[in-house]
């Protein structure tokens, strides 16, 4: 997590509150376990729109690194002042997710704040979002916030790169049934940057894997890296009251880990020795969702090159099969 992350998220103490002054030792292993603990939402910065408006770039810390939380939008998840629903996400993946939605404001928001409030596992935490000038971010800053550059670097090309494209094939909204798998498809075009990563496997002098030199190697920075090339994956991003949907929603094949898993061999690009996908030769990317609950559920698909992103959403009316 990088200082930028620390500094606007939750006004600095609320929403990670947790990593500062002096920790007791449970404080100090607060970020390794597994489940139980609660989500910070953070401010990530805003952006200036063509017509004037800003958009208030919102993402969140989940301190577990298995339990995916769901907490609907209401008294324990919404903004103010105004609607308390501004898109934000009811489901909660594991770890940091940076950038991951967007509330725009009117041209004179000015130096007012947007609060989102989220309370998780007992605790309450809050984002403050302004236009303070500090907070301004483009498409440099999000490459660097997301581990692809370093940091305080780029490059001609890489600032002129523009995120995928993405083409849906299925409809915003579908219907489904519980235990019968439905099928997503949507057609991804990209500018071919970042380049390609190949892969970063650690191997010995035949092209055996090596699995000791693989636990042995240091990170290459001390901020996270992400391993670059494009991939389209779907995660659940809302879903319904009551139902759980980390056991509620599958997708095959196995989607590319959308967070900042940076375990090695996970199946995420901040994983050490990740590889990408191959590109489908018609651009087509496919897959197959399941639910085990009935209830509506938000799906959304990211394409990410590695560099930016493009996300997508379907909503998807899951009932009960006739007896």
């Amino acid at each position: 997590m990088t200082a930028r992350a620390l500094g606007v998220a939750a006004g600095v103490t609320a929403a990670f509150g947790f990593l500062l002054g002096a920790p007791s030792a449970a404080d100090a292993q607060g970020l390794t376990f597994s489940k139980g603990q609660s989500v910070a939402p953070a401010y990530e910065g805003w952006k200036e729109n063509p017509d004037g408006s800003f958009s208030l770039m919102f993402g969140y810390m989940n301190r577990n690194w298995e339990e995916e939380l769901d907490v609907p939008v209401g008294e324990e998840n919404y903004f103010s002042p105004g609607p308390q629903d501004r898109g934000q996400p009811t489901h909660f993946l594991p770890r940091r997710n940076r950038f991951v939605f967007e509330v725009r404001v009117p041209a004179d928001f000015g130096d007012q704040e947007l609060t989102w409030v989220l309370k998780s596992a007992g605790e309450e935490l809050v984002a403050y979002g302004s236009l303070r000038p500090d907070y301004f971010v483009d498409n440099v800053v999000i490459m660097s916030e997301t581990g692809t550059l370093g940091a305080g670097t780029s490059n001609p090309e890489l600032r002129a790169h523009t995120p995928p494209e993405v083409e849906m094939e299925t409809p915003s909204e579908i219907d489904a049934i519980v235990g019968r798998p439905v099928r997503i498809v949507a057609r991804v075009t990209d500018d071919g940057l970042p380049r390609r990563d190949s892969g970063r496997l650690p191997v010995d002098s035949v092209g055996n894997l090596d699995l000791a030199r693989a636990t042995r190697q240091p990170p290459s920075r001390i901020t996270v890296e992400k391993i670059t090339g494009l991939n389209l994956s779907w995660f659940v991003y809302r879903g319904p009251e009551q139902v759980e949907a980390q056991s509620a929603v599958t997708f095959d094949p196995p989607q590319v880990a959308v967070w900042e898993d940076t375990r090695p061999f996970s199946n995420s690009p901040w994983a050490p020795f990740w590889i990408p996908p191959e590109l489908p030769e018609d651009g087509r990317w496919i897959a197959e969702v399941t639910f085990t609950e009935p209830g509506t559920y938000v799906l959304r698909g990211r394409a990410d090159d590695g560099g930016l992103f493009t996300d997508e959403e379907v909503t998807v009316r899951v009932r009960l099969p006739i007896s």
